[in-house]
């Protein structure tokens, strides 16, 4: 069967309301810490690191990370994006304190925003979702940028499957999400992750923790 490398409908599909109720237990609690060997505590110090007061985040999950992150000032400027209204609606009533923009897109086809640029976006947990290559994949990214300010930074998180140490547990289970279509992540690998940041960015840093890669890069200036 041929994958649709502009489709990112099945890795979005799979988060319903119901699903969402246990993500941060599953996924932030036991898959971080025991499977993928990242505890979210890695995650949440990157956030701290790289988020800027005026952020937009991409592929939010329940907006975890933006419930708890420290941003440099508040109130800050954010916004949500990603395909399942499901996502966005639990993020957003999470983090309604910040009076949060909400976007519906497919980050795989080029993006229409009626809205001023970013001086950060977070990309945290969505490329391993993605359908494709890395390089494939890697067109959010072009997608994204022209939304980010110059010298504005992207940064985000995915699990890799070449390239890192994977347990056992981890190269299951990371085989049977790829089988469902939840993961798109069979080819992607450190190398290729980071030959696609450095084409589009300046500054990049890519860090491994167990199996998952905490990366992010500048915009140039020119």
């Amino acid at each position: 069967m041929m994958i649709d490398s502009n489709d990112a409908t099945p890795g979005q599909a799979v988060y319903s309301k119901r699903l969402l109720r246990v993500y941060d237990w599953w996924v932030l609690g036991i898959s971080n810490q025991w499977i993928w060997k990242c505890p979210s505590a890695k995650l949440l110090d990157f956030y701290n690191q790289h988020v800027s007061n005026n952020h937009l985040d991409v592929g939010v999950g329940t907006g975890y990370f933006l419930d708890r992150c420290e941003f440099p000032e508040p109130p800050p400027r954010v916004a949500l994006m990603d395909l399942n209204a499901n996502s966005l609606d639990s993020a957003a009533g999470r983090i309604a304190r910040y009076h949060p923009e909400t976007y519906q897109a497919n980050v795989l086809k080029k993006i229409k925003l009626d809205a001023e640029g970013f001086d950060s976006i977070g990309i945290n947990y969505l490329l391993h979702c993605l359908p494709g290559s890395i390089e494939e994949k890697a067109r959010c990214l072009d997608h994204l940028s022209p939304y980010l300010n110059r010298g504005g930074t992207i940064f985000g998180s995915t699990l890799l499957s070449q390239g890192v140490r994977r347990s056992g547990a981890a190269r299951r289970l990371m085989g049977f999400y790829n089988k469902k279509g939840i993961f798109g992540n069979t080819r992607d690998d450190l190398d290729g992750l980071t030959v696609a940041l450095e084409k589009r960015f300046a500054e990049v840093q890519v860090e491994v923790i167990g199996c998952v890669a905490l990366f992010c890069g500048k915009k140039f200036e020119g």
